[in-house]
């Protein structure tokens, strides 16, 4: 085991991070000792190393009081396997499974089953391989997918999906039901696999940043830091003080409109279409404003290497200033409505519960984790500029259920108000980009960042010729999927809607 804490020294603008590489005989050990030690699994994820080291690595990011500690694993180009993690980390079962699907690099024992490849590709080519070809022509191939089933007097199936109504990305959802409670749920995801870790690869650098913010659409400021920040710390270079203080302003705003989104389809899809009407309006003008200050409505392009795009001038950051107090207002008025409403109150409270404890064993990240009693949240932990001026409160909640997500959802609503009307106060003056050198090409960067469903993470590699040689970004949604199969458990068939969008996971960053 060698130790390489020194390679990710911290800049200014990025979370502590430490590398340790390791042979396939130490992993097993190395991870109990990580779960010992309260270390959660962030991402699991195979690189084909053939051309540097004769064979594959395996990669598995951490995060404890330390940072982000990453971990290399060498494994032989003969036999590119590992012993499964599933039981120690219950989330890796997925990504054990997508990493063997896209460089054939194995769990041992772990769930032979596909995940992304969902038979459009043949099962001895892999995407990520870098001698892999260009696939040829096929027909759609017959699939059969062991869903686990589940027998009893009464006990019947019900499929959902994969194509769903209006423009929601597929996933496919096996309820096996008595009556109307649920006694389990089998999700299947992964069937619009977009080839984005394929498509980095023909990127330069600089070009990176644009597809890491569409990973995933509705959270495009946290990819777009999270690859900015992995970049930076490959070439040794902070962001001017005011570039980082514009990003953070963008990802609370990021914050700020899904809050706003879920709350409202969470009060409609509890019966209350008021609610929806009243959030969506909310919504629609913090859309509006960032149109005004930023270019665009969902502004995909504002953070870029090294800084932003461009600075806010007097009137737009009067547009963003003027928009916070009202706004604050009308959600504390809402908030009201929302808490005195029995019919809403009795379908949150007690509705699609994690426990504390289920949380900690699951790896349960971002808000779904802190409204089960959990408090990690990178912008108290790691406070990075300019999060370390700003006192970030931590928000949590015991309850564990509908109720308690929709409480996190309006604290962290209210305190990201507070916190872009401090960033606009204390805007420092300055430059807003700064001149990226070389990147390091012996080493991987990190970048983590804390969007609104959780940390988002992106590991970068840089290849000699200024190109991406691979880039792995994780969506949060990674560990929370597997959760909410064991919130729906004992719940009725028609909540589960209420359930899922009080998670709200992401299709598109797992389907990447």
């Amino acid at each position: 085991m060698v130790s390489s804490a020194a390679r990710f020294s911290p800049l200014p603008g990025a979370v502590p991070a430490g590398l340790t590489d390791l042979e396939a005989g130490e992993l097993r050990a190395f991870c109990e000792r990580r779960r010992a030690e309260g270390a959660s699994l962030m991402a699991l994820w195979a690189s084909d190393e053939r051309d540097r080291v004769g064979g594959f690595r395996l990669h598995l990011a951490f995060l404890d009081d330390r940072g982000l500690q990453v971990a290399r694993v060498a494994l032989a180009e003969s036999a590119p396997e590992y012993p499964d993690l599933s039981d120690l980390f219950p989330a890796a079962a997925r990504m054990q499974r997508a990493a063997s699907d896209l460089t054939g690099v194995r769990a041992l024992g772990g769930d032979p089953r596909p995940w992304l490849r969902h038979a459009a590709w043949p099962a001895d080519w892999f995407p990520l391989r870098r001698d892999a070809p260009a696939p040829a022509p096929r027909e759609p191939q017959p699939e059969v997918y062991d869903f686990v089933a589940v027998a009893g007097d009464g006990v019947h199936e019900i499929p959902v999906g994969p194509v769903h109504a209006g423009i929601i990305e597929p996933g496919h959802f096996r309820f096996s039901v008595v009556g109307e409670k649920v006694l389990r749920l089998e999700e299947r995801l992964g069937y619009t696999h977009k080839g984005i870790e394929k498509r980095f690869e023909s990127l330069s650098l600089t070009e990176g940043a644009r597809l890491a913010a569409r990973v995933s659409g509705d959270s495009a400021a946290a990819y777009a830091w999270a690859y900015c920040m992995a970049l930076e710390s490959l070439c040794r270079v902070a962001p001017p003080p005011r570039a980082l203080w514009l990003r953070a302003l963008l990802v609370e705003r990021e914050r700020i409109a899904n809050h706003l989104g879920d709350l409202g389809a969470l009060g409609n899809d509890a019966g209350f279409a008021f609610g929806l009407a009243q959030f969506s309006r909310l919504k629609e003008q913090v859309l509006r404003a960032n149109h005004a200050a930023f270019g665009a409505r969902y502004p995909f392009d504002y953070i870029v290497p090294g800084g932003v795009a461009r600075d806010l001038d007097e009137a737009q950051w009067q547009t963003l200033w003027t928009q916070l107090l009202p706004l604050q207002d009308e959600a504390r008025r809402l908030r009201a409505i929302y808490d005195d409403h029995g019919g809403l109150q009795d379908r949150f409270t007690g509705c699609g519960r994690i426990s504390p404890e289920l949380a900690v064993r699951l790896g349960l990240v971002g808000l779904a984790a802190r409204a089960s009693g959990q408090t990690r949240d990178l912008r108290c932990d790691f406070p990075c500029a300019p999060y370390d001026r700003l006192a970030v409160n931590r928000i949590t909640h015991l309850g564990g259920d509908v109720a308690a997500r929709v409480a996190v959802r309006f604290d962290e609503l209210f305190e990201s108000l507070r916190l872009c009307r401090a960033i606009l106060e204390h805007l420092p003056d300055g430059a807003v980009r700064a001149e990226l050198p070389p990147a390091a090409t012996d080493r991987p960067g990190c970048g983590a960042v804390e969007g609104w469903r959780g940390p988002v993470l992106v590991a970068l590699e840089a290849g000699p010729d200024g190109r991406i040689r691979r880039c792995h970004p994780h969506d949060p949604s990674w560990q929370n999927w597997p959760a909410l199969e064991y919130a729906v458990i004992g719940n009725i068939v028609p909540d589960f809607p209420l359930i899922n969008k009080s998670f709200n996971l992401s299709y598109s960053g797992h389907d990447r």
